[in-house]
């Protein structure tokens, strides 16, 4: 395998990564960069961690987890997307009533958490256990492309920060709604195995 299928590997298995990164950006717009940067440590952290066990406990994990892996992500990402979604339409008809101060109030005391990033970071890496059994098969070195995927995983969430904030100036009060329909449609295209 070249370091340009490796390359490209990481950025395929990144592309949920990003997409969550972006949404979380709209839903914890007050959120201090610090915290903020913290994601693309956890999703690369996991994009490297999970082929890694796919590479040792393949063979003993590997059916279990493919068969259940796009339920997982569709309850965690479903749930955590769902929540986005309810309290972004609570929002935006908050505002139409005039409680657009009360909303305000509310989202500036949401925290990106620790748990929640973990449960994320756990969703959005589940696939690339599958991709560490087939790096088993070949001629890898292991440490040096986990290390790619793990390393581009972090740079495309950066990237999605950078580009979430801006997203979510240009959508406003609509951003959490939008946010929760990706994180939802994600959570759905891994149940259908898309």
């Amino acid at each position: 395998m070249s370091i340009y299928e490796i390359l490209l590997l990481g950025l395929a298995l990144s592309a949920d990564a990003f997409s969550v990164t972006i949404s979380n950006t709209f839903v914890y717009a007050n959120e201090r960069r610090r915290s903020l940067l913290l994601m693309p440590v956890f999703f690369g952290a996991f994009q490297a961690l999970m082929p890694l066990l796919g590479y040792f406990l393949g063979s003993v994990a590997a059916s279990f987890i493919e068969k259940y892996a796009g339920i997982v992500t569709l309850l965690i990402l479903g749930v955590i997307g769902g929540n986005m979604l309810r309290e972004g339409v609570g929002a935006l008809r908050a505002a139409r009533c005039g409680q657009a101060d009360e909303v305000a109030a509310a989202r500036a005391d949401q925290r990106l958490t620790i748990g929640t990033l973990v449960f994320q970071a756990i969703a959005t890496a589940i696939d690339a256990f599958a991709v560490g059994v087939s790096l088993r098969a070949q001629n890898v070195n292991l440490i040096f492309s986990v290390s790619v995927i793990g390393v581009t995983t972090a740079v495309c969430c950066l990237v999605a920060i950078f580009l979430g904030k801006k997203l979510g100036r240009l959508l406003g009060d609509r951003a959490e709604v939008v946010g929760g329909l990706v994180l939802i449609g994600i959570g759905v295209k891994a149940f259908l195995g898309l």
